[in-house]
């Protein structure tokens, strides 16, 4: 029988395996052209580097303020990151459980901004960041993703795993004395934990990889994010130092592929929960 089981499952695991080598091989040429010259990446392709030019490592750092930028992305992804999740998981706890004038307007609202793609409000946003003082600043870049549809997006899985929790729950602290602000800091916040990191893994990830935002409010190079880095490496002509570019690509993805792999069961089921509950 169990013979016949594993046979069964030999074309699932042929189909595992072409899937694992289509998504692989991509990272995998990014990382051996990282070690090669440019015209090593033109030339027939290869399993491993031909040149082996680990200096294109330390060329990266010479050619413009690359740990510059690398801090600039880390820092902006902290704070949006932080400020994305404190104030999504107010507005998911608000809209489950407070009774106000409005809330299913406002919900609507909300709804809306997630449909809403970053290149509909850029303009607006330009607009606004330029009354404030704030453009060639990480402000906006800090903001945005606080206020705008990856927030959104936030407050509405806090909001999917807030409406689940027992109301008894809230009732008994009430009877112990809480108010409603205690309530959501003792009670509510710590049982959201796993949710929390979950949010806070994908606003983490979408803010590393922003690229339009600091495109429109960034004009120093000192300021630039990464995203915004690996386009910068350009010869005199202006035509693109690929083997360069690739080994920057390599160092960038590093955080997120970190937390990405540590944190990957949170992610898969806050995406999945989000859709159930």
């Amino acid at each position: 029988m169990k013979y016949k089981e594993m046979t069964k499952k030999i074309p699932y695991w042929m189909i595992l395996v072409v899937l694992t080598i289509l998504f692989v091989y991509p990272f995998w040429w990014m990382l051996v052209n990282s070690l090669n010259t440019i015209s090593d990446i033109f030339g027939d392709p290869t399993f491993l580097p031909k040149s082996w030019a680990f200096s294109n490592y330390q060329e990266i750092f010479t050619v413009q303020p690359f740990a510059r930028h690398y801090v600039n992305t880390l820092l902006v992804a902290t704070v949006g990151t932080l400020g994305n999740v404190f104030i999504a998981a107010m507005a998911g706890y608000s809209f489950a459980r407070m009774r106000f004038p409005g809330r299913n307007a406002a919900f609507l609202l909300l709804l809306t901004a997630l449909m809403m793609p970053i290149e509909v409000t850029i303009i607006p946003l330009f607009f606004q960041m330029r009354s404030f003082g704030a453009l060639d600043t990480l402000i906006p870049l800090m903001l945005i993703p606080i206020f705008g549809s990856q927030g959104a997006f936030s407050a509405f899985m806090l909001r999917q795993f807030f409406v689940t929790v027992p109301v008894e729950l809230e009732e008994a602290a009430r009877i112990d004395g809480l108010n409603p602000f205690s309530i959501f800091t003792k009670i509510m916040l710590p049982i959201a934990v796993p949710v929390l990191s979950s949010v806070g893994i994908l606003a983490f990830i979408a803010i590393w990889n922003t690229y339009l935002e600091p495109l429109v409010f960034l004009n120093s190079l000192e300021k630039y994010t990464l995203p915004l880095s690996l386009t910068n490496f350009n010869d005199t002509y202006g035509l693109p130092q690929w083997n360069l570019q690739l080994a920057a690509t390599a160092l960038s993805i590093v955080p997120i592929m970190v937390v990405y792999l540590i944190f990957q069961q949170k992610v898969s089921n806050a995406m999945v929960g989000s859709g159930l509950k």
